[in-house]
């Protein structure tokens, strides 16, 4: 097993968490991966990177997605299999990128599942970053030009669509404490101090 210690970064829409998992990675030396992972699985599979990002809004408007739960084996289909570009294999070369990547480096990745998708991997550190609805309402309008009622919905159905992911590839619930060993209500701590106390934890979890 490699001695990489990798941070998996799960957070609510307007949280924060991509952000304090970039300045994260920036304070310890290291890569940050988020929608990275898409390019480096479309390369791997060679399937078109635009299929990876149709495939999330396909699920967004499935009925099936909401109810079913098709947890991630590992398995690869070959290009010759009828279920190629499926939604499970589109998942499973991305998993696939992020397990590599654990083997090869630290870092931090965010979401896609990551946390599930090394569960057997004794370093890694899971976190799930959270915080009010009106801290992440204002953080969200700050960077987009809607009404707040909008923002509101947006936020809502993102979040939903999160959830509903996670429980799909992992059979698991996203928002679940006991999923993660750390979860950080960043609007209480602001993003420096969330850096700080994931750092302390991985200094008194790792003995370093």
């Amino acid at each position: 097993m490699s001695s990489n210690i990798v941070i998996t970064m799960a957070r609510q829409y307007g949280s924060g968490g991509k952000t304090i998992g970039a300045m994260l990675a920036k304070e310890l030396g290291i890569n940050c991966y988020s929608r990275e992972i898409l390019r480096m699985a479309s390369e791997e599979s060679g399937i078109n990177e635009r299929l990876f990002g149709m495939s999330d809004e396909k699920m967004k408007g499935a009925g099936w997605f909401k109810i079913l739960s098709r947890p991630y084996d590992g398995e690869l289909l070959p290009p010759e299999d009828k279920d190629f570009v499926s939604e499970e294999n589109i998942f499973n070369y991305q998993a696939k990128i992020i397990k590599d990547l654990a083997e090869k480096e630290s870092c931090v990745i965010v979401g896609r599942c990551a946390d599930y998708v090394l569960k057997d991997n004794p370093n890694v550190v899971s976190v799930f970053v959270h915080a009010d609805e009106k801290f992440c309402l204002d953080r969200a309008m700050e960077r987009n030009s809607m009404t707040e009622k909008e923002m509101k919905k947006y936020i809502e159905k993102t979040d939903k669509f999160r959830g509903d992911f996670y429980r799909y590839h992992t059979g698991h619930e996203w928002a679940d404490a006991r999923n993660y060993d750390l979860c950080l209500n960043s609007g209480k701590l602001g993003f420096q101090k969330c850096v700080e106390e994931i750092k302390a934890y991985i200094k008194i979890r790792f003995d370093l």
